[in-house]
């Protein structure tokens, strides 16, 4: 088997490298990456991207046909890849995250190629007050332009002539864990950095908000699922939460197990905050009936002991992070300021 991974020098891709390397030990891994945050390495003592057979650099919106010939599956990962940034990049991260993943995958199918699965999010339900868990069919409420962007791809996904290929679309909970790339722009890691850091975990929020989360290594076992997935089992086009139903969390009971796992970590919890309007539970089930070989192992412990290990082998004390190349935001501002990138996120020394 070939596979190719855009983005895979991202937060999530040396998960899904390592996993891929050990699952299938003779498959020909490719990386294509813009290298965006290549050196934002935290915890490898060697470059995941050893693993991979090649890795190729360039711009996802650049990517043809000739390119994709000969790989049996794509995983797209490539993407302006949270709210915060969505929100700075608005018009970029509809070009990038739709257009180009659209454009993409028919590159894909034009190619050949036989399985493409694309990265999704559960964020698409956005604000679900009632409590009740939304299942695939339920309707959906993107808050963000990071969200809309996602709909956006999956409806053109629904729709194209994919020449035979299937199309896997991943609705991932949020992403947590330790990585050789780590992010701390994510609810859970961001905990765990402020109890290591400073003692004391503000949740800006009342609290009550619910959100499903899911360990990167997880993440990585359902790419694997869906790289090789028969159009027999869930059709052409599929698009799927994933994630487990014991991992809908609501945020304040995730800032205290994070203090449960940091001794004398202290939490507040900001009462009179307005709601926050993403809020929503997700059910599993179709996933779990899908992929019964492929379901989430780690869990909330888990994930919070790895963070906590994993900080801790970097020696991690910084108050200050949020400023850091440790938030994927930080990184692309300072790409900007520094001239290396343009505000279309274009690498200026490849502009002709």
């Amino acid at each position: 088997m070939r596979v190719l991974i855009t983005g895979n020098m991202g937060y999530v891709g040396p998960a899904v490298t390592r996993r891929l390397r050990a699952a299938l030990p003779s498959a020909f891994l490719a990386g294509y990456d813009s290298g965006f945050f290549a050196h934002c390495l935290t915890t490898a003592k060697e470059a995941p991207e050893r693993l991979l057979d090649e890795q190729r650099f360039g711009d996802v919106r650049k990517i043809g046909v000739k390119d994709l010939r000969g790989f049996d599956a794509v995983v797209h990962l490539a993407a302006v890849s949270n709210d915060p940034m969505g929100n700075r990049f608005e018009a970029v991260t509809d070009e990038i995250n739709h257009r180009a993943s659209v454009a993409l995958a028919e590159a894909a199918a034009a190619a050949g190629v036989a399985n493409f699965v694309f990265a999704s999010s559960c964020s698409v339900y956005g604000f679900a007050g009632d409590g009740r868990a939304r299942a695939e069919g339920d309707a959906l409420n993107p808050l963000t332009a990071y969200a809309r962007s996602k709909i956006a791809t999956e409806e053109a996904l629904r729709q194209l002539d994919l020449n035979g290929m299937t199309a896997t679309s991943l609705r991932f909970a949020t992403a947590c864990g330790m990585s050789d790339r780590l992010r701390l722009d994510l609810v859970l890691n961001d905990f765990v950095a402020c109890a290591l850091s400073s003692g004391e975990i503000s949740v800006l929020s009342d609290g009550t908000p619910w959100r499903p989360l899911i360990d990167i290594r997880d993440m990585a076992r359902a790419i694997e699922w869906a790289i090789a997935r028969p159009a027999e089992v869930g059709g052409k086009f599929l698009a799927v939460n994933v994630g487990s139903d014991e991992w809908n969390y609501q945020v304040r009971d995730l800032a205290h197990a994070v203090a449960a796992a940091v001794p004398e970590t202290k939490v507040s919890i900001n009462t009179a905050a307005p709601p926050d309007g993403r809020s929503y539970k997700v059910d599993f089930s179709l996933f779990r009936k899908l992929a019964p070989d492929h379901q989430p192992k780690e869990t909330l412990a888990s994930s919070i002991e790895a963070l906590r290990d994993g900080l801790h082998a970097i020696a991690f004390s910084d108050r200050d992070f949020r400023q850091s190349q440790l938030i994927r935001l930080k990184v692309l501002e300072r790409h900007i300021e520094q001239q290396r990138l343009d505000k279309d996120l274009n690498w200026r020394d490849r502009l002709n």
